[in-house]
């Protein structure tokens, strides 16, 4: 889609193993890759997933963490930098409406979907499907479970490839599967 770079969006369900592929397939792709993390570390919980995560990523790993303007992370992406692994845009996607409200969705979608398309940056997106499972049994979760696959589909609309996890196993929707025996 894109000459020079590729967008690719992971999809799957929580423990699905899509963040583990994305940055498997990350590895396999650059040397320097810079690792984009929504999330906020506001208890203990959340402080032993980021722990976790740092501990799994290697030293050649640049990290930035944003929970709102991933745009202009990726537009700007550090230079010695040579692709951008986005885990994920659901945490991403719940920071805009919990701190900004839903009428920032719309125009921070765009942003990130025009910065995805102009820059020349491989951009990596972990994104969850959230419409599998049952109806949210209240108004924001079925708001946010509505946004969120718009937000698939739109990112899925400017990916070169999109590929959804299960059980660890890819799954091409767009492009094709990886080759590559690192990726198991």
């Amino acid at each position: 889609m894109n000459s020079g770079k590729e967008i690719v969006l992971v999809l799957g369900g929580a423990r699905s193993g899509k963040s583990s592929y994305a940055q498997r397939l990350a590895e396999a792709r650059w040397r320097h890759p810079l690792y984009l993390a929504p999330a906020e570390t506001l208890d203990d919980e959340m402080a032993n997933r980021v722990k976790l995560h740092r501990q799994q990523r290697g030293p050649h790993w640049g990290c930035a963490e944003e929970p709102l303007d991933v745009a202009r992370i990726i537009a700007g992406t550090v230079p010695k930098r040579d692709g951008v692994l986005l885990d994920c845009a659901t945490l991403w996607l719940t920071n805009v409406l919990l701190k900004e409200g839903e009428a920032s969705v719309k125009s921070r979608k765009q942003d990130l979907l025009a910065t995805l398309k102009e820059s020349p940056t491989d951009v990596i997106i972990v994104s969850n499907e959230v419409g599998m499972g049952i109806v949210p049994d209240s108004p924001l979760g079925r708001n946010f479970r509505d946004l969120q696959g718009w937000l698939n589909q739109d990112l899925a609309a400017v990916a070169d490839t999109v590929l959804f996890i299960i059980a660890g196993l890819p799954l091409a929707l767009k492009g094709a599967v990886p080759q590559n025996p690192d990726l198991r």
